[in-house]
C-alpha cells in the first residue's frame, strides 16, 4: 500500500525490532504501552498518538535518501547481530553518550536524521503544545467573562526527541510542510520500473523453466507415450 521501498524498509525495521526483543526479553515501544495503560486509570483523561504517521515520515525519509545510502542503510538494517544488553540501554540514557550517538548518525545520514528525528521533534512540539493550550470552563451565559484554567499534559517521548522539544517550544511552528510527501523522482521512477520489470522477468522465466521441465517430464512416461501414438495412428477423419 505505501510503495515498494517502504514496504521494504518497513520489514527491515521489524526484524531490528524483533532483534532488540530477543535480546533483551522486552520489545521497544514499552514506555508507551505503560503510558496507556496508566491514563486509562485517570478519570476523564484523555490519550492522543501526538507523534507523525508512519507511512509519511517513512515516504519522506526514503525519498531524501540516495540510491546509495538506501543500499547503505538496508545492508546495515539486514545484518545488525550486534548483542544489546540492559546495561547498553542504561549507557544510552545518559544525555552526553545518547548525544554523540545523535552526532554519528547526522555525520552518517544527515537527511535521514533530518526526516526521522528533527521533523518528527517539530510534529510532537506542535501536537504538545496543541494539547496544552488552556481550557475554557463553561458560562452560564454569554454575558459571563471567560475563564480558563491550565491544561495538565503528560508527553510520553522517546530520550533523543527531548532536546528537538525543547529547542522547538517557543517557535511558531508549521506542519503542513512536513506532512507532505514530496512526488518521486526520475531515477526513483526507473528503478522502480527496472525492479519490477526484474521481478516479473524472473517469474516468468522460472515458470517458463518449471512449465518446460513439467511436459518433458509427463511426455517421458511410457504411458503418455503409448498415449500419443495411438493418437498418432488413429486414421483421420
Amino acid at each position: 500500500q505505501n510503495g515498494v521501498m517502504s514496504g521494504l524498509m518497513q520489514m527491515l525495521l521489524l526484524k531490528v525490532s524483533a532483534h532488540i526483543t530477543e535480546q533483551l526479553g522486552m520489545a521497544p515501544g514499552g514506555e508507551f504501552r505503560e503510558a496507556f495503560k496508566e491514563a486509562s486509570k485517570v478519570p476523564f483523561c484523555k490519550f492522543h498518538l501526538g507523534d507523525r504517521p508512519i507511512p509519511v515520515t517513512f515516504k519522506r525519509a526514503i525519498s531524501a535518501l540516495s540510491f546509495w545510502q538506501k543500499v547503505k542503510l538496508a545492508w546495515g538494517l539486514c545484518f545488525l547481530s550486534d548483542p544489546i544488553s540492559k546495561d547498553d540501554v542504561e549507557k544510552c540514557k545518559q544525555k552526553d553518550l545518547l548525544e554523540q550517538m545523535m552526532a554519528e548518525m547526522i555525520g552518517e545520514f544527515p537527511d535521514l536524521h533530518r526526516t526521522i528525528v528533527s521533523e518528527r521533534d517539530i510534529y510532537l512540539t506542535y501536537m504538545l503544545k496543541q494539547a496544552a493550550k488552556q481550557i475554557e470552563l463553561p458560562r452560564a451565559s454569554e454575558n459571563e467573562p471567560r475563564k480558563y484554567i491550565p491544561a495538565v499534559v503528560v508527553g510520553v517521548v522517546g530520550m533523543g526527541h527531548v532536546p528537538g522539544i525543547e529547542k522547538n517550544w517557543n517557535s511558531d511552528l508549521k506542519i503542513q510542510e512536513i506532512m507532505s510527501v514530496p512526488p518521486p523522482s526520475a531515477s526513483s521512477k526507473i528503478l522502480k520500473f527496472i525492479f519490477k520489470a526484474t521481478v516479473l522477468g524472473l517469474l516468468g522465466y522460472g515458470c517458463y523453466r518449471v512449465g518446460h521441465r513439467t511436459v518433458e517430464y509427463v511426455l517421458s512416461i511410457p504411458a503418455t507415450q503409448t498415449y500419443l501414438q495411438r493418437l498418432s495412428e488413429m486414421p483421420r477423419q
